[in-house]
């Protein structure tokens, strides 16, 4: 392969600015890192032809953190695949603990970059509490879907049965739901997610109040980190929990007994955003070229790992230990889409859907605006959100200035730009109306009129209960 142009690097001045790298950064990649992240860069990535000369970056080495759960496929991806290095960067891997340190980690400077849950940008710029307020930004998702609300086998012997076999009938699910709950000590009325601001903390309060039950009356919702959810349920000390796969596969097929899946989240909002990839607004003012490779190289990553015919080997690279460390046999229904609900009356509930995970191609019902595809991000996204954080008192109001926040912190504009430089053409527009059919309770979202929306909620909270660390 010749490397003679001033567009590539040699391998060996890769492998030179990787020493320089790692050197500089020994310390605290061995404290990070604690020998799980990956290692060694894998030989398809070193011969990789280069698209772009580190030379030419602001800042070619980079610390990007991730989570082991099944969200980090599409870094795992561009490590293993070189795509990091095909866009002229030289990527340190850092195994996140949670996605509260994945945050923080971008805020106080550890990490460069880092997928953050898709509520924390937002809520970092409206000041909401329960957020760390910072500058921070986004131009694109990771991915859409892929996570589920899993609830104990105590509710199952009660009578709750995955929303599915509910046939969209909220009433009867409130009442099994009241019917469960009202029974408990309020010490244990516990339900778990893995950070304030998560769009699954507004998942758990949205079903709640769809089925006309008081979140902040009937229950608490704690933090607890994705690898604790299990056994955090095991011993009892939460009733449910909504956290990313493979976690809520394990507790039914890594811990046979434990639970089942009541809904994924997209049975709560089919088309909703998961994860995005997210950066300190200085570092894409400081580092332009550098950004722009970075979201190049993960917008391949996510195209690689939304393509059906690669799915068996992204769920064989993310469960290396490395990454999410989990079985195949529960990574892979995530993936794959093979999904297993379970249940304890021996009956098969699996549901097979290309939706399941969503990482770039929309599956054919939600591919409805010409150009749509995942990683886009849609402002109007962050307006719901808003909704969500101003619904249960996280903010005192709805912001005044939420279109300009909403600009600020999901960089849309800069995607198309940097998209369209990879021949991907994008969406005109930057707000969409989310339709009704799309929401558990069918009630669509005009992002014209958030106040309105947030106003026909008939429960909602003037501020919420404190949140309580596990």
């Amino acid at each position: 392969m010749s490397h003679t142009n001033k567009n590539n690097w040699t391998r060996r001045e890769f492998i030179k600015g990787m020493g320089i790298a790692a050197a500089s950064s020994s310390i605290s990649s061995c404290a990070i890192n604690a020998n799980r992240a990956p290692q060694n860069i894998s030989q398809q990535a070193l011969e990789i032809e280069q698209l772009v000369n580190p030379k030419t970056l602001e800042k070619p080495n980079l610390t990007i953190g991730y989570v082991p759960v099944n969200d980090c496929a599409p870094f795992a991806v561009a490590w293993e695949k070189g795509f990091f290095r095909k866009y002229g960067l030289n990527v340190t891997l850092s195994r996140e603990a949670s996605w509260g340190t994945s945050r923080d980690g971008i805020i106080f400077g550890r990490l460069d970059a880092s997928p953050v849950v898709c509520g924390a940008v937002t809520n970092a710029r409206t000041g909401a509490e329960g957020a760390r307020h910072a500058p921070l930004c986004a131009a694109m998702t990771i991915h859409r879907h892929g996570n589920a609300l899993t609830m104990n086998r105590a509710m199952w012997e009660a009578g709750l049965r995955p929303w599915n076999e509910y046939n969209g009938d909220l009433e009867t699910f409130g009442r099994d739901f009241r019917g469960y709950f009202g029974k408990l000590r309020p010490e244990n009325r516990v339900w778990a997610v893995v950070l304030s601001s998560a769009i699954y903390e507004y998942f758990v309060r949205y079903l709640a109040a769809a089925a006309g039950v008081a979140p902040d009356e009937e229950f608490r919702i704690i933090i607890v980190p994705p690898p604790q959810m299990v056994v955090n349920m095991r011993i009892g000390s939460t009733q449910g929990y909504m956290v990313a796969e493979p976690w809520n596969t394990r507790a039914i097929s890594g811990n046979e007994g434990i639970g089942f899946t009541f809904a994924q989240g997209r049975e709560i909002w089919q088309g909703h955003p998961d994860r995005l990839l997210a950066v300190m607004e200085s570092f894409i003012d400081e580092n332009p070229k550098t950004y722009r490779s970075l979201v190049k190289a993960m917008i391949e990553a996510c195209r690689y790992c939304g393509d059906s015919k690669n799915h068996e080997e992204v769920t064989k690279i993310i469960s290396n230990r490395s990454f999410t460390g989990a079985k195949p046999k529960l990574t892979r229904p995530g993936i794959v889409g093979d999904y297993n609900y379970g249940g304890f009356d021996g009956k098969s509930r699996v549901i097979s859907s290309p939706g399941t995970t969503i990482f770039f191609d929309y599956p054919s019902n939600l591919a409805t605006i010409e150009n749509d595809h995942s990683t886009f991000m849609w402002q109007s996204e962050s307006l719901w959100l808003m909704t969500q954080a101003t619904r249960w008192g996280q903010n005192k109001e709805f912001p005044k200035n939420a279109e300009e926040l909403a600009k600020k912190a999901w960089q849309t504009k800069l995607y198309r730009e940097i998209s369209s430089e990879m021949g991907i053409k994008s969406p005109s527009d930057d707000y969409k109306v989310a339709a009704a059919d799309n929401f558990i309770d069918k009630k669509a979202f005009d992002p014209s009129d958030p106040i309105g929306y947030l106003n026909s909620f008939e429960i909602r909270a003037n501020r919420p209960k404190s949140f309580f660390m596990s």
